[in-house]
């Protein structure tokens, strides 16, 4: 993550913050993710069956690639200077605009959309997300996520 002042947020607003590393999801973390959230949709887990639709394989659940966000975050998002903690606040949208394949590698591009100090010491960050599926043009998915940090 990269550290800046609380007091640069606002000349950072419509910037490109940046992008993380590539995550391989492979089907044995489908099938992880399947398993906690109880979701067997024979899509995500059947590989036989899977084959015969239009995918022509398993696709990753799109909450299972919503919930790689928080890793991502942490080579592309922000942390204010002094910050105490940091929370989930939410989305503002998502969009799950194309499958991903099992066995692809996906990465996610940050860029600061807004920046409000909601009370003193309490800073409201909203990042515009692309999950980008390696080789492939149209994105995974696009949000805006919403975090809280905490400097006071």
């Amino acid at each position: 993550m990269k550290t800046v002042k609380a007091s640069e947020l606002q000349g950072m607003i419509g910037s490109d913050i940046g992008t993380s590393d590539w995550i391989t999801v492979s089907q044995d973390r489908i099938n992880r993710f399947a398993e906690v959230t109880e979701d067997h949709q024979f899509i995500h887990v059947n590989e036989a069956a899977a084959k015969m639709t239009p995918f022509g394989g398993t696709i990753a659940h799109g909450f299972l690639t919503l919930s790689l966000l928080s890793k991502f975050s942490e080579g592309a998002g922000l942390v204010i200077e002094g910050v105490k903690m940091g929370v989930n606040y939410g989305f503002e949208k998502v969009r799950f605009i194309n499958p991903v394949p099992s066995g692809s590698k996906v990465r996610g591009h940050f860029k600061l959309k807004d920046a409000v100090e909601k009370k003193p010491g309490q800073h409201l960050l909203t990042y515009e997300i692309t999950v980008e599926i390696e080789g492939v043009e149209k994105p995974a998915l696009i949000a805006d996520w919403l975090g809280m940090q905490f400097t006071g």
